[in-house]
């Protein structure tokens, strides 16, 4: 029975890590969906690119940094529970990888290829995984000192801070250092239009995500005993909620439509096992709502070049869902408990502080060493063409930019 027990949770928690890893299909589709045609490739090339150097950084630097567990011993010892830590890594590298995919959506179109994979490494080996281990494996005594001092640890269920929020932040730091693109904010005040490209693909990577979030939430459980229907049924009513508000307050943009899911996902992934339904509902409609109206703000009014608003979507909604983990989880409004406000927004304004001071540093010091943007010319010819000597459609734009 233990070994049948052992069996099912390898293989849950990897069907989980599958589920995870498709989402990355999800982030290159979205994103190529949104960038202008001539940066199709680079969108593209960016994910597949980004996921493999973070599992070299994770497997070698930051697992180990975040639960104090290597795989430098024999393949023997490896074994034990049939690869059960094995899988484990597995399905939290996805989460870790999550990070240069998110940030890719905010830098694209303008961001050196090479220099981002080296930030890329330097994240998911270091600053994600700094933050990771207090929240998840209790270092540093940060979840400790949150509980006796506000009466519960912080709770992060499935990632809402410390995938998402971590990510958002450190890409609006990112965006903030590299400048807009060429031509964007015009000196004589015009904003120059860049729709996307392929309402298409961006449909497919919205829903390739939407799917693979149900992997992403209900699997974070990691054990099939503490599997729960409350964390799918959650998910699936935050999902809602933010279709639902993203197309009311986006007046039928497709765009905006299309990144409600994610936005109602990102929100209710601290609280999903702990909230009622209708909860999670309103969790996800205020996210919708918040995604449209700061996307909005950080395009037009604070003119913060961020092309798929990865920081309201991600670094926005998931301070959202950190907090409201300790609104919606009391059992006052419908949930289990064993949350409070307060203790919450402590969690959620250290994950911020990490991740944006993180952010700053590692891409500070590769824009003053190496430089962070493309040049001027090869903006304008288009990542395509300057980084892959190939645009998305070769045999029907040849020598168009």
């Amino acid at each position: 029975m233990e070994n049948l027990q052992a069996g099912t949770d390898v293989l849950f928690i990897l069907i989980g890590a599958v589920m995870v890893l498709a989402m990355h299909a999800g982030f290159a589709f979205l994103e190529l969906g949104t960038v202008r045609a001539k940066n199709q490739v680079n969108a593209l090339a960016k994910i597949i690119s980004d996921f493999s150097v973070s599992t070299i950084a994770y497997f070698f630097v930051g697992y180990s940094l975040a639960y104090g567990i290597d795989f430098f011993s024999g393949a023997g010892s490896l074994v034990d529970k049939n690869g059960y830590d094995l899988v484990k890594f597995f399905f939290l590298l996805t989460f870790a990888a999550a990070i240069p995919a998110i940030i890719s959506g905010g830098i694209a179109e303008r961001a050196a290829f090479y220099p981002q994979l080296l930030a890329s490494a330097l994240l998911v080996s270091l600053v994600y995984p700094f933050f990771e281990g207090m929240i998840w494996n209790g270092n540093l005594g940060l979840q400790s000192w949150i509980g006796s001092t506000f009466g519960a640890e912080f709770h992060d269920f499935a990632g809402s801070i410390v995938v998402h929020a971590v990510g958002g932040w450190i890409a609006l730091a990112a965006v903030l250092l590299l400048g807009p693109r060429q031509g964007r904010y015009r000196k004589d005040g015009v904003i120059t239009s860049h729709p996307p490209s392929s309402i298409p693909f961006l449909s497919l990577g919205a829903w390739t995500l939407t799917v693979g979030w149900f992997g992403f939430n209900v699997m974070s459980a990691q054990t099939i005993d503490a599997v729960s229907g409350l964390v799918a049924v959650n998910s699936l009513m935050a999902m809602v909620g933010g279709v639902l508000a993203a197309l009311i307050a986006g007046k039928n943009d497709p765009g905006f439509l299309h990144n409600g899911p994610l936005a109602g996902l990102v929100a209710v992934c601290a609280g999903s096992d702990i909230m009622h339904p209708l909860g999670s509902l309103v969790v996800g409609a205020v996210a919708g709502a918040l995604f449209v109206t700061t996307f909005t703000l950080t395009q037009n009014k604070w003119k913060i070049d961020d092309v798929l608003g990865v920081w309201p979507l991600h670094g926005l909604c998931g301070v959202w869902g950190g907090i409201a983990a300790g609104i919606f989880g009391l059992e006052a409004l419908g949930g289990l408990g064993g949350v409070t406000f307060l203790g919450q927004l402590a969690g959620t304004l250290v994950g911020v502080l990490v991740a944006f001071v993180g952010g700053g540093i590692v891409y500070g010091a590769i824009k003053m060493l190496m430089g962070l943007r493309l040049s001027e010319e090869d903006e304008y010819l288009g990542a395509d063409l300057a980084i892959h000597k190939i645009t998305a459609q070769p045999d029907y734009n040849r020598g168009e930019v």
